[in-house]
């Protein structure tokens, strides 16, 4: 058993591993998987425990790779970063500006290291555009052998080759990265527009609306027949930006949708009769505004209520039958919830273990409160999207068993072949790698 306390952002997800490090080099990684392989040890890289699964649960070691953070290298040539494993998002905009570049896509938080979101499969919207993973050209992996491997499609190693196609979402399966190669685009400007607009006519036009959008995607309150729809148009890194004013975003975003919000929540574990009500007060208070700014200041808003989350990547063909299921599921459930559902799209990859691999996708998010039970309001959800194929964002909640992943990642199998073969001894195991690829 370990001695020292872990937990993950929301505090559903925590473990006692036996030490917690944080190596500055990746010689001092090499050192740390030699050792504990020596002693039949196990180890468990985590970035900014924003992840709502045990993806980094470990009574073993927790490495921590704050201390390996930074640019290594841009190639202007190929457009290209390479940037250490603990860097977070949110420093990832300092970094790249002065170089005239940015990332093309991402999602709406930015606590998270890259690594991290690269390994679990996170993502943004627009079917523009792939998820983080997709934009991965190479990366350094510190394998349980010890072996500090360049994994890139040219590799002369065979085993670096599979490791590029099968490792890039890796849920810290494999080994510990060290460092990632990843395209970037030119700064470019953000023009939103945030509208409440009519639930049933964004849902029945869903594809259509994300098709003629450069990033679009809406939140919806149960019991409510508003959809906000978040419209993010794509402009030049020069275009003439109006970013929201501080004193607008201090009421809007920190008071409104993070300070009053969370009050509104503990409210409602005590007072369940009211979650209607406040779901039509949350809705009503959105902010309407159209702003413009460099795109990272667009994408990212605060989320400083704690919850909890699962989110299934559906076909984009599919999405408006399976939003209106959802929707009628949620407003006629005996579990009141106040948390907005969030709704998003992206295009097809070729990623294995990437939730959009070989298709369009819609992605779909539900949230509860972090002191409620999740489980009880998930439960009723997670049959839709299991009955439309859905695959579970790694990084969310979810109940698949290694069977229904294998029916959903054709892929899979064969990475839980390579994982056999790079881990024999286990030192990346924990209790989701066991369940992901049929250990347990």
């Amino acid at each position: 058993m370990g001695t020292t306390k872990w937990s993950n952002w929301s505090g559903a997800v925590t473990a006692n591993p036996s030490d917690i490090v944080q190596p500055a080099s990746e010689a001092e990684v090499i050192e740390l998987v030699n050792k504990t392989a020596a002693s039949a040890g196990r180890l468990k890289a985590v970035g900014a425990s924003h992840s709502f699964t045990p993806v980094a649960q470990t009574d073993g070691t927790l490495v921590n790779l704050d201390k390996m953070s930074g640019m290594v290298k841009f190639d202007p040539e190929k457009m290209t970063v390479t940037l250490r494993a603990g860097t977070r998002l949110r420093d990832c905009p300092d970094l790249l500006r002065p170089l005239g570049v940015a990332f093309a896509n991402q999602g709406d938080v930015d606590p998270q290291s890259i690594i991290g979101a690269i390994s679990t499969g996170t993502h943004g919207t627009g079917v523009g555009f792939t998820g983080f993973a997709g934009m991965v050209r190479s990366f350094r992996i510190v394998t349980p052998d010890g072996v500090a491997r360049y994994c890139h499609p040219d590799s002369e190693e065979e085993l670096n080759r599979e490791l590029f196609h099968l490792a890039r979402i890796s849920l810290g399966a494999w080994g510990i990265i060290t460092e990632v190669e990843m395209d970037v685009v030119p700064t470019f400007v953000l023009e939103a527009r945030e509208a409440a607009e009519p639930l049933g006519p964004v849902v029945e036009n869903f594809k259509e609306r994300v098709h003629a959008a450069d990033h679009l995607e809406y939140y919806w309150f149960p019991q409510t027949e508003v959809a906000h729809v978040k419209t993010n148009t794509r402009r030049p890194g020069d275009y003439p930006t109006k970013p929201i004013p501080r004193w607008k975003s201090i009421i809007d975003d920190d008071i409104l949708s993070n300070s009053a919000f969370g009050v509104l929540n503990k409210l409602t574990g005590p007072f369940p009769g009211l979650t209607k009500t406040f779901a039509q007060l949350s809705a009503k208070g959105l902010a309407q505004r159209e702003y413009s700014d460099v795109a990272h200041g667009v994408f990212v808003t605060p989320r400083r209520v704690k919850f909890n989350e699962m989110e299934y990547a559906v076909p984009l063909a599919d999405a408006s039958e399976v939003l209106a299921e959802v929707h009628k599921a949620i407003n006629t459930m005996d579990e009141s919830v106040l948390f907005p559902i969030e709704v998003r799209a992206t295009s097809a990859d070729d990623v294995p273990l990437s939730t959009a691999k070989g298709r369009e996708s819609c992605y779909i998010a539900i949230h509860r409160y972090h002191t409620q039970d999740q489980w009880a309001y998930f439960r009723r959800v997670e049959p839709i999207f299991k009955a439309a194929a859905g695959r579970p964002h790694w990084g969310k909640m979810h109940s698949l068993t290694h069977e229904d992943l294998l029916e959903r990642h054709e892929d899979l199998a064969a990475a839980t072949d390579l994982r056999a073969k790079v881990d024999p001894q286990g030192v990346f195991r924990n209790a989701m790698v066991d369940r992901i690829f049929g250990l347990a």
